[in-house]
């Protein structure tokens, strides 16, 4: 897997630069980037897995969802300069979808094959579930609510006072996880003895060094993929809800699925579950709000209102995984539930 990566990095992003350079036709750059973008994502995905492992599962698993969000918040910033602010919450609704019902659902049942019972911090789940209620049901159903008897201005000003709050709730809450409430949230993938300590692929300097230049690659592979936007729609007769929801969630979140599939297969499930639901609550409370604040400066603005089948789709995932991981367990059953829900949300996006 490690040498397809390298393969479509090495070979995809040289591409891309000629294709931009010598204005190839916009399928081929459709593809080229698509395939650049995921090849990029593995890169990410295998350094901030040498971090977790210095880190420990909870500080790795929030590493690995911000620099995968990373690859999604700066397509959508290109996204939004283009004007195409329904693909940029197409795409936020496509990630929270996407992290919820296919991520994890695919690892709960990859991981669920090699393993018959897999556990992770019932701790966890309960302060995840808190949280996804907060963020998905509260914050995103509210303002819709509300807008409808708003104009565009009172709409946009109630978006940016959620924004705020959401951002502030968000940054509390890794200070409760992480520094005043740490002893709480143990993990059960933490090893018990040196003999079981695993060794990093990458030293923690080179990690940190190959984060930070495949998300500069990341945000010229971005640029381009975005001009295609408009092809896809006019050629397949897709619409900016089915491209948003699923062709750039997939793409932009390439990096957080091999992840946390790959940790689940490895029996990791603390860091598989903060990666897909972490990214999830990432995506809503921080990602979201910023591009809402971003869009303030670009030629349109972006109110924090979906339309109705967004709100009810991330809302059923929400209760959905809420349901099912409240115990702390998960085998390969539960995961096949949660992808199937992805799959049957997938086609009534496409037949919209």
């Amino acid at each position: 897997m490690n040498k397809l990566f390298a393969i479509l990095v090495f070979v995809g992003v040289p591409l891309v630069l000629i294709g931009a350079l010598l204005n190839w036709a916009e399928m081929i750059m459709f593809l080229l980037c698509c395939l650049s973008i995921i090849g990029l994502s593995g890169y990410i995905g295998r350094a901030t897995e040498s971090l977790a492992i210095v880190s420990g599962p909870r500080v790795g698993g929030l590493l690995n969802a911000t620099f995968g969000n990373a690859v999604e918040l700066i397509i959508s910033i290109f996204t939004l300069k283009a004007g195409m602010v329904g693909i940029v919450l197409a795409s936020l609704t496509g990630s929270v979808l996407g992290n919820l019902l296919l991520v994890l659902g695919l690892s709960f049942f990859a991981g669920g094959i090699k393993f018959k019972r897999q556990r992770f911090s019932v701790h966890s789940a309960r302060y995840n579930s808190g949280l996804l209620i907060f963020a998905v049901i509260v914050a995103f159903v509210i303002p819709e609510v509300f807008s409808m008897k708003m104009d565009f201005g009172k709409t946009l000003s109630l978006s940016i006072g959620i924004a705020t709050i959401l951002i502030a709730l968000y940054l509390a809450g890794l200070f409760f996880k992480l520094v005043t409430h740490r002893g709480v949230f143990s993990s059960s993938d933490e090893p018990e003895t040196e003999k079981e300590k695993e060794v990093p692929e990458w030293a923690k300097g080179k990690s940190i060094l190959i984060l930070l230049l495949t998300t500069v690659v990341v945000a010229f592979v971005s640029e381009q993929l975005v001009h295609t936007f408009e092809m896809l729609g006019a050629k397949f007769g897709w619409s900016e809800l089915f491209i948003g929801v699923i062709i750039v969630a997939i793409v932009g979140n390439a990096a957080e699925h091999v992840s946390a599939i790959t940790m689940a297969v490895k029996n990791k499930m603390d860091v598989s579950v903060e990666i897909a639901v972490g990214s999830t609550l990432q995506v809503a409370m921080f990602v979201a709000p910023i591009l809402v604040i971003v869009s303030l400066f670009m030629p349109q603005s972006m109110p924090l209102v979906f339309t109705w089948p967004e709100l009810v789709a991330m809302v059923t995932a929400a209760l959905l995984v809420i349901n099912v991981s409240h115990d702390g367990e998960s085998n390969w059953f539960e995961g096949l539930l949660l992808f199937a829900a992805y799959i049957i949300m997938g086609i009534g996006f496409f037949l919209l």
